[in-house]
């Protein structure tokens, strides 16, 4: 059965809400209104929900006040199947997290793949992000990127290793008494030369961007860097081209044997090893090379 077509089932709607990362002027109105709304919230640190609540000047479900519940790591598949429960016979759930977006980084997931395997309906009211607002202010390339989170404690050696040939930007959240270890075997495994940011208490009043190589951001970092944290780190370049002769004259010729007219192949290996065509030319065809004749 086509999902939606023929099933009378009146599930409820879960609604991932994102909230700001720092600055209580980035709450949008449509989530002020879903907080006032609510009937069940599922936040990952309710205290902060309610000191939250209070200096945006709204009550958590208005006047009849809703039932807010803790949803974090620890509880999250306890309380992910709780909400299922809800869900299931029609209440809805509005998910928040302590900033930012429920799911990237913090509980939500759990409960939004159940969700989408049930059929159920899942929204978002989008908010503030930690990793595009790292991303975007680094000054590093936003083109492509990937998000990896907190580095893990065991084995980031050999987790830096493996990430070392990524060639999109990477960025990554660490923690204040690991920033200085972090960082450092980054410079070691990346390269002491990679260039990266570290962003600290993004959108508050000591909001800091930190620019430079791995090497001088680890000995900035050092002296102790404190807040939320985001590491933005340049992706790795292209490896080097193979431009010894033998390899210029071996990359003609295999183009060659796949049809590629002469003149266009000694054009495309000029291109990709950026070695001048005049000289592929010469190679391709002897010319300056020293001929013996007995």
């Amino acid at each position: 059965m086509v999902e939606g077509v023929g099933d009378e089932r009146r599930f409820g709607t879960l609604t991932l809400a994102g909230l700001p990362i720092g600055n209580l002027e980035d709450a949008p109105p449509r989530l002020l209104r879903a907080l006032e709304s609510a009937a069940v919230v599922a936040a990952e640190d309710t205290r902060r929900l309610k000191q939250f609540a209070g200096r945006a000047g709204i009550r958590i479900g208005g006047e009849e006040g809703a039932r807010v519940v803790s949803y974090y790591d620890a509880n999250e598949p306890k309380r992910s199947a709780e909400l299922l429960t809800g869900l299931r016979e029609g209440g809805d759930v509005l998910v928040v997290t302590d900033a930012g977006m429920p799911g990237v980084s913090d509980p939500g997931y759990r409960l939004a793949s159940a969700c989408a395997q049930e059929g159920i309906p899942v929204t978002a009211i989008p908010g503030p992000s930690a990793v595009t607002t790292a991303l975007v202010v680094s000054g590093l390339p936003t083109d492509r990127f990937c998000f990896e989170g907190f580095p893990p404690r065991k084995g980031l050696a050999r987790y830096l290793d493996d990430m070392a040939a990524e060639r999109r930007t990477m960025v990554f959240f660490e923690s204040t008494h690991r920033i200085a270890a972090t960082l450092t075997a980054m410079a070691e495994a990346f390269g002491a030369d990679r260039r990266g940011a570290v962003c600290r208490e993004l959108t508050k009043t000591h909001e800091q961007v930190r620019r430079g190589t791995l090497a001088e951001l680890a000995e900035w970092s050092g002296a102790g860097v404190r807040g939320e944290i985001s590491v933005v780190v340049e992706g790795a370049g292209r490896a080097p081209a193979d431009t010894s002769d033998e390899h210029l004259r071996a990359a003609v010729a295999d183009l060659e044997e796949e049809g590629v007219r002469r003149k266009d192949a000694i054009a495309r290996v000029a291109k990709e090893t950026g070695v001048r065509k005049r000289h592929v030319y010469d190679l391709v065809h002897g010319i300056g090379e020293t001929s013996s004749q007995y």
